[in-house]
């Protein structure tokens, strides 16, 4: 297979947007995988939330979001090496939050005009937000032995740093990122 952003005509594709890179991420088998049209690009060991299976429903849940994100920003000066946030909460989040009356009609309301303009979503709901694919921060054996056993986050993806910067290579601004159970 060929490396994405490098197809040529010999390829058989005239743009690599042709076929869109995604990112896939599966919380049950602790993997992160680079997808390019429907077939495994590459793949990385992550940690969770700590809150362990399910939905993230409220903030201090410790869990990681289910349902389909976009990458909305990178932070490279994180004290996790490197932050790309995701549109959490997304529409899925905002419906059940309304339903459940976890936020408000207008917070819902704020929210999905956010995800219709393309703007990051309020990150200040009781829903939660500051939801990411990160890096371990500064690494130690003790710290890297952790993130290979446990689940260890507040909600978000984590990965070592070396890891996270090679997946910056691959993504941008818009890139889906479909997180499941």
């Amino acid at each position: 297979m060929a490396i994405p952003g490098n197809k040529t005509q010999a390829d058989g594709i005239d743009d690599a947007d042709d076929i869109p890179l995604y990112i896939e991420i599966d919380k049950s088998d602790r993997m992160l995988r680079i997808k390019f049209d429907d077939e495994i690009y590459r793949q990385f060991p992550i940690a969770t939330g700590r809150g362990g299976p399910g939905d993230k429903l409220l903030t201090g849940d410790n869990h990681t979001p289910v349902g389909i994100y976009r990458i909305v920003g990178f932070n490279d000066s994180s004290r996790f090496h490197l932050f790309m946030r995701l549109n959490y909460p997304n529409v899925k989040d905002a419906f059940y939050g309304l339903k459940n009356n976890v936020i408000s009609r207008y917070e819902f309301e704020r929210i999905i005009d956010s995800l219709r303009h393309g703007r990051l979503p309020p990150q200040n709901t009781a829903l939660g937000g500051a939801i990411g694919i990160h890096g371990v921060g500064e690494e130690n054996p003790n710290k890297l032995k952790i993130h290979s056993k446990m689940n260890w986050t507040e909600g978000c993806v984590a990965m070592t740093n070396a890891e996270i910067s090679e997946l910056r290579s691959y993504v941008s601004v818009g890139t889906e990122v479909v997180i499941r159970e």
